[in-house]
């Protein structure tokens, strides 16, 4: 199951998002917004974050207008790796290097179309494993 979660500038993205995944058989899990009514990233970018940390979620997506704040949230959450992509090549290598457990996008930045290529190709890209790789995400997770 995927959390995805956004504020009001990535509701519509988020909605598109959702019916991609399920029409390709993936759960989601949604913990808001409900819809386009101003409100604050933090309270979803967090509650996404925290459904992967606890096991609930495999993976999160996060959406609001430039996905900075959204990413910045997640990233507070112990446990997550969330990289802010725009592009399809960068959802592959932070997958394949970093083992990324969180997508965020900006709605503002990504259109419809190849924000349906960064989702697939995220979620479609096992980590590497490589030793380097493995000894680097030890490193990001140390306090």
């Amino acid at each position: 199951m995927i959390a995805i979660g956004s504020d009001h500038g990535g509701f519509d993205l988020k909605q598109k998002v959702i019916r991609h995944l399920e029409e390709k058989g993936i759960s989601c899990r949604d913990v808001g917004c409900a819809d386009k009514s101003s409100c604050d990233y933090p309270v979803f970018g967090r509650a996404a974050a925290e459904a992967v940390v606890s096991g609930e979620c495999e993976k999160g997506i996060v959406i609001c207008t430039t996905g900075i704040g959204v990413s910045m949230v997640a990233n507070k959450v112990k446990g997550i790796r969330c990289a802010l992509c725009a592009d399809v090549f960068s959802a592959k290598m932070t997958r394949l290097h970093n083992d990324a457990n969180m997508l965020a996008m900006g709605a503002g930045i990504v259109g419809d179309l190849l924000a349906m290529e960064i989702v697939d190709t995220f979620l479609g890209t096992e980590f590497s494993g490589e030793e380097r790789h493995c000894r680097r995400v030890a490193l990001i997770e140390e306090e």
